[in-house]
């Protein structure tokens, strides 16, 4: 059987909740809360970017004090979230949104995107163009939280991140491999997906998807957001309010924009 070359988190949706579900979604949330709480204490709009199966939109719903709206590129990725959001019975605004397209008519008081999505923008042109996007959407007082891994990051990642394979609760069995161009910056997970019987006796249909991530030191986005009218308001080191540095595995940016009309 032939594996289907899938578009990136297209079948991966299926497992996605799996394969992070080591991930603290409420540690994460916490210190969101705690950033924002530091730099903008009185918001009430949040819009979440690439927000995935809407794991942090959940977490940070259980405050109580966030209007939110979670927009990921991937159409699969907002079905799982809207099938969450069902189950739970909240009210979060879903929609399939390309953060290099943002349309929305509202300004948002916090914008966030975690869990190094703005990896998957190669380029410098691709990330000034997304913070062009954003000035629509953010005023004077608004804040863009996002956070990006380094190389360090990816060089340690390999480690754990290779051959990991599992089966999730509706029989997907999925095997990752891990690799990292240190030369390109560019780190690769190739997914080998397959659909099994309803008695995992057999395989239905097999998948492939790769994702690229390129992986930038402090300097090299410090330099990028130079080249923009975004004002550098904080950069954090992995989940604390410690300063970042190019040592840093994940780096947290706080950012503002001068308002716009």
């Amino acid at each position: 059987m032939t594996p289907k070359t899938t578009a990136d988190y297209s079948i991966l949706a299926e497992i996605y909740d799996t394969i992070m579900q080591d991930v603290d979604y409420t540690v994460w949330a916490n210190f969101i809360d705690e950033i924002i709480q530091v730099h903008h204490p009185r918001p009430q709009s949040v819009l979440e970017l690439a927000c995935g199966t809407g794991s942090l939109s959940f977490a940070l719903n259980q405050y109580g004090c966030y209007s939110i709206t979670g927009t990921d590129k991937s159409a699969a990725m907002i079905t799982k979230a809207e099938e969450k959001q069902a189950r739970r019975g909240t009210s979060i605004t879903f929609r399939d949104m390309d953060f290099l397209d943002i349309n929305l008519p509202q300004k948002f008081d916090i914008i966030v995107s975690i869990f190094d999505s703005v990896n998957y923008l190669h380029t410098r042109t691709e990330i000034i163009q997304m913070l062009n996007q954003l000035n629509g959407v953010m005023d004077a007082n608004s804040l863009f939280i996002f956070d990006f891994t380094t190389p360090k990051n990816s060089e340690q990642a390999i480690d754990y991140l290779d051959n990991e394979d599992g089966i999730t609760k509706n029989n997907y069995h999925f095997f990752r491999k891990s690799e990292y161009d240190a030369e390109q910056q560019i780190h690769y997970n190739t997914f080998e997906i397959e659909k099994l019987a309803d008695d995992q006796s057999s395989v239905m249909q097999s998948f492939t998807e790769q994702h690229r991530q390129r992986t930038y030191s402090l300097t090299q986005m410090q330099k990028i957001i130079g080249q923009t009218e975004f004002n550098i308001i904080a950069e954090y080191s992995e989940f604390d309010l410690d300063e970042a540095t190019d040592e840093s595995l994940r780096i947290t940016m706080v950012l503002q924009c001068p308002d716009t009309p």
